[in-house]
């Protein structure tokens, strides 16, 4: 008869509905549960289905909203309507799913949630359970936010905002069904300060970065909150090695197409390939598109362009013209693909995810932040940790062909950008290695839960 797993404490997370979201808490859970924990991700019911498919059964996964029901962000009311339903339902499945670990072997010791399900601390509060607030955009992206959390709260700053000189204002996203533009600040921004609501109430502020990577922010952040940076959260296989069978995130809202990527990046030289990708929730204008597609076409480097609107802005014949120098899927297995010698270059909207991607397998970035937090993360990779060009617009706020294909070329053969790209990458496996800073935060963060 096999013997019953034990376990240090149990600990719940959770996580915010979209795949950004979703992997790189998913990868701390993992990562915890490598170092003796029980972890339960809870979610919405159609991304568990997803995970219980796909990820390793290190991790329990438990539904605490039923989308296919209820509504997602395609019901009625948009994604205002979504958030209110999830808000409603979601609370109520999270406490109930509490209370039934009570009288478990391992009852709830520390609930992990997203900083935009901010209401999940009441929950914590309510069952007397420390909260870690879990955010996954970069330090200095939540640090760019919280001056105007402050002012939407009618609350002075305790001390200067964290300077970041020469950042443009955030170009934002258009969702309707946040509501009308009022006063000072749009609907997007007032959402994303409500990531800061009770976030006093947590025990930990949680971020997947490294403290060498945001080390001045961290600093300025520590004296708001409890910072601890438990990243990078890319699948350990490329890093430490650690955590047994975490070779993927194991979440994909599309299925890559993983075979004919890896056959073709196998016929080209080491560091001569151009890796384009927007992420699944960013994307080009067609004006802007055009424009990359010329500048691409005008390189000598062959480029693989993983385009989740499948081609559809592309000039005609585009594909069709540059088949013998490039190839376009509409995803791309971002993993494999930075880790595969051949490429040298990563044309990226900058989202955090892709960004700590990059560093971590030290692929230098072209810069073409989209909206939000991108535009942080692409302030950073150029000025702070000097791994990357952003492209300038123009006065019509596009960018041109020739100015992109300065930076691919820039990029490409930058010695120093490569040099520095190098230097991160080994710093980021330092900081969640055996005794790196990540690691040992990680350790903390349990030792503090057992000696409850």
């Amino acid at each position: 008869m096999e013997k019953e797993k034990t376990y240090k404490a149990h600990i719940m997370v959770l996580a915010y509905h979209g795949q950004g979201h979703i992997n790189p808490m998913v990868q701390f859970s993992k990562r915890l549960a490598s170092k003796g924990m029980k972890i339960t991700v809870t979610t919405t019911l159609s991304n568990i289905k997803a995970m219980k498919k796909a990820s390793s059964s290190s991790v329990i996964f438990e539904s605490v909203y039923d989308d296919a029901t209820e509504g997602g962000v395609g019901a009625p009311g948009g994604f205002q309507g979504f958030l209110d339903r999830f808000e409603a339902s979601g609370s109520t499945n999270l406490a109930q799913l509490i209370k039934k670990q009570e009288n478990s072997g391992y009852p709830i010791k520390c609930l992990v949630y997203d900083a935009n399900i901010h209401w999940a601390s009441n929950i914590a509060k309510q069952f007397a359970i420390p909260g870690a607030a879990f955010f996954t955009q970069s330090c200095a992206a939540i640090a760019s936010y919280y001056p105007m959390h402050c002012d939407l709260s009618d609350k002075s700053l305790p001390f200067p905002a964290f300077s970041m000189p020469g950042l443009p204002p955030p170009k934002l996203p258009y969702l309707p069904s946040l509501g009308a533009v009022t006063g000072q600040y749009s609907p997007i921004i007032r959402f994303i300060c409500k990531q800061f609501d009770n976030i006093e109430n947590a025990e930990w502020v949680l971020f997947n970065s490294f403290d060498k990577l945001e080390e001045e922010v961290v600093k300025w952040m520590s004296n708001l909150w409890t910072v601890r940076n438990i990243g990078p959260t890319v699948p350990s296989v490329y890093l430490d090695n650690r955590v047994e069978n975490d070779h993927d995130y194991g979440f994909n809202l599309f299925k890559p197409s993983t075979e004919v990527c890896m056959q073709w990046l196998n016929t080209k030289k080491t560091g001569s390939v151009v890796y384009v990708s927007f992420g699944i929730a960013a994307s080009l204008d067609a004006k802007q598109v055009a424009k990359l597609t010329e500048a691409l076409k005008q390189s000598r480097h062959s480029f693989l362009w993983g385009d989740a609107n499948n081609g559809s802005s592309f000039p005609t014949n585009f594909v069709e013209r540059t088949h013998q120098k490039g190839l376009v899927v509409l995803l791309c297995p971002q993993l494999e693909v930075l880790a595969h010698h051949a490429v040298g270059c990563f044309i990226s909207h900058c989202g955090w995810n892709s960004t700590v991607e990059a560093i971590s397998f030290g692929v230098p970035v072209v810069a073409m932040p989209q909206f939000l937090d991108q535009m942080t993360n692409a302030y950073f990779v150029e000025k702070v940790w000097g791994i990357g060009i952003q492209p300038k617009e123009n006065e019509e706020i596009v960018t041109s062909a020739e100015e992109i294909a300065r930076c691919i070329n820039g990029v490409m053969n930058g010695m120093e950008i490569k040099k520095k790209a190098k230097q991160w990458k080994e710093l980021a496996k330092e900081a969640i290695d055996e005794n790196g800073s990540s690691d040992n935060s990680i350790d903390e963060i349990i030792s503090w839960i057992l000696a409850l």
